[in-house]
């Protein structure tokens, strides 16, 4: 991990650090010094292995697709994050979040949330904790992801719709932060991403690197080896996709292919393929590739997927771009349709939009037969299927 692991400035090559207002620099700074000491610690060790296990139904399957195996001619691995508590990857980073909270005598949550599964997640963490919950969310994503918001308040949080800018992830986030500033002392902010000032790109992805630790035993166990040809995932602020690398990332012969929202094409100005069309910049208190106007204005993104509806990127996918240790192709709207229908169709699985990008991304590869492919699917489709009903025709072209 050395290669492409986090300095002690919260960098990854060029990418990262911590750009904040003098008011969280307290909050900020308790992390950087803590993190790490609790992570490792047994106790938490313990308690997030035992959650992870009784709670959210860890480990998640590794199956082996025989329609998408079929159809590539090699072996097409699915690792199940569908199948958690609360469908999606998001429940990992909650549980080991809201461990570290109250071991730092926090006693209020707040969130950000796009697709709103990490809202859910941070919702059922803080119900589980008894813990009071506020989730900032854009009414675009309110609107389209109705009945995530109705799970969070069921839940017992108070979603706070966002009406200001394109009123998505982005504009969550800023209100996110700004409730932060205002309430530093008893308030922790769960970012759901691998964005957000150091240390949060490092803890998120440690706290999802249970995902590719299964997947190392998985494969022993299915193919007598610890790594595949081929990892795939979708990334907009890049959690699942940093869960599914971490323990790959040193291993060259393991190739990594991510797959962002192209929108309706990286060209039409209605994209959120952040690394393709993105320029350097700092966004929620990192330095990362950003959508922006030359004199640095953030530009609007767009995605039909709520969750890749972000113009950052995580600053570890940043660096893996830069030093073309992993390969990303952006995937249309249209392109992760089909993808999606597919799946549902010859599979039986309905997966989330953002996992569909991922599924996009395969016909982009050309395969060997010998090949291990793993690829995962973050999360299942049902807060999508008010989206996927309005394109029902597409099923007929399938």
């Amino acid at each position: 991990m050395q290669k492409f692991s986090v300095n002690k400035s919260g960098f990854y090559g060029e990418f990262g650090g911590a750009y904040i207002p003098e008011i969280l620099h307290g909050c900020v700074a308790e992390l950087q010094d803590s993190y790490l000491e609790i992570l490792e610690s047994e106790s938490f060790k313990k308690d997030f292995a035992r959650l992870l296990q009784d709670y959210a139904g860890r480990p998640s399957p590794l199956y082996l697709s025989g329609y998408l195996s079929g159809k590539h001619g090699c072996k097409i691995y699915l690792k199940r994050e569908d199948l958690n508590h609360t469908g999606a990857h998001k429940i990992n980073n909650t549980i080991g979040q809201i461990l570290i909270a109250r071991r730092l005598g926090k006693t209020r949550i707040i969130a950000e949330t796009g697709a709103g599964q990490h809202g859910v997640a941070t919702a059922t963490v803080c119900a589980l904790m008894q813990m009071k919950c506020v989730v900032y969310m854009g009414r675009t994503d309110v609107e389209r992801q109705a009945v995530n918001v109705k799970k969070m308040k069921m839940l017992g949080a108070t979603v706070v719709p966002v009406t200001s800018g394109n009123r998505t992830l982005k504009d969550a986030t800023n209100e996110a932060i700004r409730d932060w500033c205002c309430n530093p002392a008893d308030t922790h902010y769960i970012i759901g991403s691998t964005v957000g000032p150091h240390p949060y790109p490092d803890m998120v992805a440690r706290l999802q690197s249970v995902i590719s630790e299964e997947i190392r035993k998985q494969l022993m166990e299915k193919e007598n080896r610890a790594a595949p040809d081929y990892l795939f995932a979708c990334v907009g602020g890049g959690s699942n996709a940093a869960g599914t690398i971490y323990h790959f990332l040193d291993d060259d012969d393991v190739k990594i292919v991510l797959a962002e929202a192209g929108g309706k094409g990286v060209d039409s100005g209605e994209t959120a393929a952040t690394i393709h069309a993105g320029s350097v910049g700092i966004i929620h208190g990192c330095k990362t590739l950003v959508m922006q106007t030359e004199d640095g204005q953030i530009t609007e993104p767009y995605s039909i997927s709520a969750g890749l509806d972000y113009p950052g990127i995580g600053p570890i996918h940043a660096h893996l771009a830069a030093t073309k240790r992993a390969q990303v192709i952006a995937i249309n709207d249209d392109e992760a349709l089909q993808a999606a229908f597919e799946l549902t169709r010859f599979d039986g699985i309905i997966p989330a939009l953002e996992s569909a990008h991922a599924l996009a991304a395969l016909n982009k590869v050309a395969f060997k037969p010998s090949d291990v492919v793993v690829l995962t699917l973050s999360g299942r489709g049902d807060k999508d299927l008010d989206t996927y009903f309005n394109y029902e025709p597409t099923l007929q072209q399938i």
